[in-house]
């Protein structure tokens, strides 16, 4: 009888254990920059009719600068006049390589998406 509840004691906390692990698994997974990136590409598929060549080249670039921001500017004082020029010289990249994938009335309407 003892080891029937010692059994049932050890396997009840692992399921809790197992339940705690994978709710702070997927917190984290919503903070990665693909999953960022893959959600704004996602947005921006359905607001503008791209192909698949242009979701690949927006990802990556999309990718490229939350990485860069998560890195450089999450979390610091937006008023300092260097991050400001990080933020600025990300968003600049950004666009550049935005605008070489879409084309012009595209670009405009994702400008315009940008500003929201």
């Amino acid at each position: 009888m003892k080891n029937i509840v010692k059994i049932l004691a050890i396997a009840l906390i692992m399921v809790a254990g197992v339940q705690h692990t994978t709710a702070q698994s997927l917190s984290q997974d919503s903070d990665r920059p693909e999953v960022i990136a893959k959600k704004k590409v996602a947005d921006i598929s359905a607001k503008l009719d791209i192909n698949d060549s242009q979701q690949r080249a927006l990802f990556r670039y999309y990718t490229s600068y939350e990485m860069k921001y998560k890195k450089n500017i999450a979390g610091k004082d937006l008023n300092q006049p260097k991050v400001a020029a990080e933020k600025k010289e990300y968003l600049d990249d950004l666009k550049t390589n935005v605008k070489k994938t879409l084309n012009d009335e595209q670009y405009k309407t994702w400008l315009g998406m940008l500003k929201e």
